[in-house]
């Protein structure tokens, strides 16, 4: 991790994302509570230590990152995601949201903002998500993008 990635997340984690780590966790234990939940859960704490420490890593699709389908990106995982939804995403989300608008009211707040709002995007929809360092994501994304 540089140095700057270091000092962003010491800052994120006063800004919001201990909070909303901790929702994401206490997510994570009511779908293990459930056992059926546990694949849910999973994901959620998988996120929940994104959400801890977002800078200098990258949530990107797996079946695009990897070149591979399976179970969770396929049309299990997508009913997954419609479950997520109902049962916590649109909360995580919210919550994300509204520590988004309260961060973009001050002008060095809104960094951080952008990376609540990009956080709300995966809380609707986070299975089939992998977190990866961002200089493998970049490289990734780079050569997917370089013509053949």
């Amino acid at each position: 991790m540089s140095f700057m990635s270091l000092l962003l997340n010491i800052l994120w984690i006063a800004f919001g994302g201990l909070w909303m780590s901790i929702a994401w966790i206490v997510a994570a234990v009511i779908m293990a509570i459930t056992i059926i939940g546990l694949p849910w859960a999973r994901a959620a704490i998988n996120i929940g230590i994104y959400t801890l420490l977002p800078f200098g890593q990258k949530a990107v699709p797996r079946a695009e990152y990897s070149g591979v389908e399976d179970t969770g990106t396929g049309l299990l995982g997508f009913i997954g995601n419609l479950i997520w939804l109902v049962l916590a995403g649109w909360w995580l989300a919210l919550g994300h949201v509204l520590t988004a608008i309260l961060l973009a009211i001050t002008i060095i707040g809104i960094p951080f903002a952008w990376a609540h709002l990009k956080l709300a995007g995966i809380a609707l929809w986070p299975i089939g998500k992998m977190i990866v360092p961002a200089a493998d994501a970049n490289l990734y994304y780079s050569r997917r993008s370089a013509p053949p």
